[in-house]
C-alpha cells in the first residue's frame, strides 16, 4: 500500500491550476493558427489574431487567459493500492483557495445555486469525479470550465430508433442556436450512451481527449468529422462574426446503454480550454 500525502496532492493541484490559468494548450494554439490560415472571413481572421495574441501575452504578463476563471473540475484515477491521507475534495479545495488568493483569480462560485446565491469569495468548492484503477498511482486531470460555454451545453434522451444523421442535425442546431454565447471557436465533447447521469460525464471527459486525435472507431471518427464540418459550414464563425471556424474539434466518447435508451450529451468548451493531467508521485514516511 502506497500512502500519498495531502500536502503533495494539494501542491500538485495548485501548480496545475497556476499553469493552466496562464499557459494555453499547445494543441489549441496550433488549431487556432490553422484556422487563421484557412479562414474565409477577414473579420474572423482579425478576431483569431486577437485570440492568438492573448495566448502569447497571458503567460508572459501572468494575466489569466480568461477573466472567467470558471469552476474547477478534477477527474482522479486512483490506484487500488494507493492510500490518500485525506479526501480529495479537501486537497482540491485547499489548492483552489490558495490559487484564487495568490494568482489571483476571480471568485466565480456561489454557495447556494438559488437561495441566496452568495459568492463563496474564494472560487471553492471544486467538483471531483473519482475512478479506481489498477496499481498504486494517482493521476489527476484538472480543468477550469467557464460559465458561458457550460451554459450552452445540453443533453437529450433519444430513442433507439434515432439514426446518426438525426444526432448530427440535433447537435448542429443546438450549437448554432447558442451563436456567440459560448465564445467560439469551440471544442465539443460528446457523450453517447450510458444513462442520464453518465452521458454528461462522458461529454466532459471527451473534452480532455488530445485535440484533433482521430477516433479509433471509423464510424465515430466519421461522426465527429460530420458534426464539425456541418457546424462550420453554417457560417456562425469566430465569436459569431461569420466565417468557417465555429468549431475547432469534436471528440466523442461512448459507453453501453439500456436497450430502450440512447442518451446524447454535449459539453461545449470555449477556445481558452484550460486543462492539464498530472501524476502525483510523492509519498509520506
Amino acid at each position: 500500500m502506497r500512502k500519498i500525502s495531502a500536502r503533495a496532492i494539494t501542491e500538485a493541484i495548485y501548480q496545475a491550476i497556476r499553469k493552466i490559468s496562464f499557459a494555453p494548450d499547445p494543441d489549441v494554439t496550433r488549431l487556432l493558427k490553422e484556422a487563421q490560415n484557412n479562414e474565409s472571413s477577414p473579420l474572423a481572421r482579425d478576431a483569431l489574431s486577437i485570440i492568438l495574441e492573448n495566448h502569447r501575452l497571458s503567460p508572459t504578463l501572468q494575466i489569466p487567459l480568461c477573466q472567467d476563471t470558471g469552476s474547477t473540475i478534477l477527474f482522479a484515477e486512483i490506484g487500488i493500492e494507493a492510500c490518500l491521507a485525506e479526501p480529495l475534495s479537501q486537497s482540491l479545495n485547499r489548492a483552489i483557495i490558495r490559487a484564487q488568493q495568490e494568482i489571483p483569480l476571480r471568485a466565480s462560485i456561489v454557495q447556494d445555486p438559488l437561495f441566496p446565491r452568495v459568492n463563496t469569495g474564494d472560487n471553492s468548492p471544486g467538483i471531483v469525479h473519482i475512478t479506481q484503477v489498477e496499481g498504486d498511482g494517482l493521476r489527476l486531470t484538472i480543468g477550469q470550465k467557464g460559465g458561458g460555454a457550460e451554459n450552452t451545453s445540453f443533453l437529450k434522451m433519444f430513442t433507439p430508433a434515432t439514426g446518426a444523421n438525426d444526432i448530427v442535425e440535433y447537435i448542429t442546431a443546438k450549437v448554432l442556436a447558442a451563436h456567440s454565447r459560448p465564445c467560439p471557436p469551440l471544442i465539443l465533447g460528446i457523450g453517447i450512451g450510458g444513462n442520464f447521469e453518465t452521458a454528461p460525464l462522458l461529454a466532459k471527459r471527451a473534452l480532455f481527449e488530445k485535440l484533433g486525435r482521430p477516433h479509433p472507431d471509423p464510424q465515430y471518427r466519421a461522426l465527429e468529422e460530420q458534426i464539425t464540418e456541418g457546424i462550420n459550414a453554417a457560417g456562425c464563425g469566430v465569436q459569431g462574426l461569420g466565417g468557417n471556424h465555429t468549431v475547432l474539434a469534436t471528440h466523442i466518447l461512448s459507453e453501453p446503454c439500456h436497450i430502450a435508451s440512447l442518451p446524447v450529451a454535449v459539453n461545449v468548451q470555449c477556445h481558452a480550454h484550460r486543462h492539464i493531467t498530472v501524476e502525483v508521485s510523492r509519498e509520506t514516511n
